[in-house]
Formats: structure tokens, C-alpha cells, sequence
């Protein structure tokens, strides 16, 4: 008896809070279950450091709030099959684009200035440098599935992944929603 092919599974945090992260994490004892059907080949949660050439499922949590998040998401989208926008901060640009509102240099005087007692100064090195604003993922790529929550639950995303590892579509909203 052969082995099924198991699909292969990347996931990022770009800027957010990881919380989706740990939600995938709240599957508890249903992570067993889950990598006898995939193959977690580059994520926070495994020691890889390099995406693959090829993934089937890419997940990324979090806005575009930097080169640095920007970088990886367009990675993810060249390597990645199908995209997933996990969480209100990848969807929707959620907590992160709450500064949008402002302009960037204000956000970062106020961040590393008038909130510093010792040493206030602007970080120059080994910082990644920030845009303008900030953005959800389908803002600069192209996703293929929108899973919203803040963050998604364990079932959502559970859910979700096996949908796709049965090859059905996922209907996120039947689900999850914003805020849930």
C-alpha cells in the first residue's frame, strides 16, 4: 500500500500580534492528526530557514507594514500555489494600520522620542524600514482564500486546511467572520 502524497504548508508572521499562530497551535491534539496530511515545510512553528521552490498552501498572518513584510509576501506568492490571507491583520490591515492615520514620521517621533527617557533616537540598523502605510496582504499580492478572525479559531482553520487537503474549496465565512 502506497503513502498519500501529503501537500506541503508554509506559514509567515509579518506584522500582528503571532496570535494566529497561536490559534494553529490550539489545535492541540489534531496537530497529529494534521501532519500525517501535510508536510509543514517552512513556518516560525519548524526550524527551516528557507521556503522551498514550491508549496501548495502558503499562509501568511499579519499586515504589510515594512519592506521586510513585503519581501516575504511577494516570496510567498511566487513560491506558493494558493495563498491564504489568515487573520483581520493579513485581511484587513486590522491594528497594524491604525497608524495610517498619521503621518509615518510622527508615528515613529512619538514612538522612539517622546515616549524614550533613555536614549531617544530613531533605530537605524538591523531595523527593517517601514512604509508609508500599511497594508493588508491582497494589498500588494495576489490571495486566494480570506480567513478573517482576530484571531480565526482553531476550528476555523482546522476546518479550512482540510477542506483544502480534501480538495474542496473553502467557504471561510461559514466559519469564522471579522472579530470572531
Amino acid at each position: 500500500m502506497s503513502t498519500p502524497t501529503k501537500i506541503t504548508v508554509a506559514t509567515a508572521w509579518l506584522d500582528g500580534c503571532s496570535g494566529c499562530h497561536m490559534s494553529f497551535l490550539d489545535l492541540d491534539e489534531r496537530l497529529i492528526e494534521l501532519v500525517k496530511k501535510v508536510d509543514i515545510v517552512y513556518s516560525p512553528l519548524v526550524d527551516t530557514k528557507e521556503l522551498p521552490d514550491r508549496v501548495d498552501v502558503g499562509i501568511l498572518e499579519g499586515s504589510i507594514s515594512s519592506e521586510d513584510d513585503l519581501e516575504k509576501a511577494k516570496l510567498f506568492r511566487a513560491h506558493c500555489n494558493l495563498l491564504i490571507s489568515l487573520g483581520d491583520c493579513a485581511v484587513t490591515g486590522n491594528v497594524p494600520a491604525m497608524r495610517n492615520s498619521f503621518k509615518l514620521a510622527d508615528v515613529m517621533d512619538r514612538a522612539y522620542r517622546e515616549n524614550v527617557t533613555l536614549q531617544p533616537q530613531i533605530p537605524t540598523r538591523d531595523v527593517p524600514a517601514l512604509l508609508t502605510t500599511v497594508k493588508p496582504i491582497h494589498g500588494e499580492v495576489k490571495v486566494d482564500v480570506f480567513v478573517p478572525g482576530c484571531p480565526p479559531s482553531a476550528d476555523a482553520i482546522w476546518t479550512i486546511l482540510n477542506d483544502l487537503i480534501e480538495g474542496r474549496t473553502p467557504d471561510p465565512s461559514s466559519v469564522t467572520r471579522f472579530g470572531a
